[in-house]
C-alpha cells in the first residue's frame, strides 16, 4: 500500500470532513501513547521484577532444618498445590543460634527428617526458594508485557470510544444531508 492511500486523512480531498481529521488525529494519538507509554511501563516492570528476583537470590538461603512433627499426608485446607504442607522445623541462623519456626514441606514426612529451608540474611524463614535466573527472566518477560497490555487497553477502549463518537456524528451528518437532498429525487416509495 502507498504512502499516499495510507494518509488519505491527511490529504486536501473535497469529500474529506472535519469527523476524518479528528480521527486521524485520534488513531496517531492512540498508537503513539500506546507505543512510548507501553514501551516505558513494559521495560521498569520487567526491570523492577530482574531487581527483585536478583535481591532474592542474594538474600535467601538455603540451610539443613530438621522437622519437630510429623508432616500430614491427607489434603486439607492447607496443602499447596504441590504436596507440600505446613511443618514445624528447627534450623541455625547464621549467628549459629537454634531456631525454630513454621515452613512449607513434603506432606508425609516423619519427624526428625532432614529437610532443607530457605531463610533471609537475618536466619527468618522464607515460604520458598528464589526464583531462579532463568525463571526470573520469563517472569520479569511477563509481568513487562503485562503493564504494557495494562497501559495499551484503556488507551484504546478511549479511543474506540472517540471514534464511535465520531462515526455516530458521521451518519447524523449524513441523515441531515439526506433528508435536505432524498425529497427533491422524487417522491418516497414505501
Amino acid at each position: 500500500m502507498s504512502t499516499k492511500k495510507r494518509l488519505w486523512r491527511w490529504r486536501s480531498n473535497p469529500l474529506r470532513r472535519h469527523e476524518d481529521v479528528v480521527e486521524a488525529w485520534v488513531v496517531l494519538t492512540v498508537w503513539t501513547i500506546v507505543a512510548l507509554a507501553g514501551t516505558f511501563a513494559a521495560l521498569v516492570t520487567a526491570r523492577s521484577a530482574e531487581h527483585e528476583f536478583t535481591e532474592q537470590r542474594a538474600h535467601r538461603h538455603a540451610v539443613p532444618a530438621v522437622l519437630l512433627a510429623d508432616a500430614p499426608h491427607e489434603v486439607s485446607a492447607d496443602r499447596q498445590t504441590d504436596g507440600r504442607v505446613q511443618g514445624s522445623v528447627r534450623w541455625t541462623a547464621p549467628d549459629g543460634t537454634p531456631r525454630s519456626g513454621q515452613t512449607l514441606v513434603d506432606g508425609g514426612l516423619k519427624a526428625g527428617a532432614s529437610v532443607t529451608v530457605w531463610q533471609d540474611d537475618q536466619g527468618r524463614l522464607t515460604l520458598s526458594q528464589p526464583t531462579g535466573r532463568n525463571e526470573g527472566h520469563v517472569e520479569a518477560a511477563l509481568f513487562g508485557a503485562a503493564a504494557a497490555l495494562a497501559v495499551a487497553a484503556p488507551v484504546f477502549g478511549a479511543g474506540a470510544v472517540a471514534r464511535a463518537r465520531l462515526d455516530r456524528r458521521r451518519m447524523a451528518r449524513w441523515d441531515q444531508e439526506w433528508d435536505s437532498v432524498g425529497p427533491r429525487w422524487g417522491p418516497k416509495t414505501g
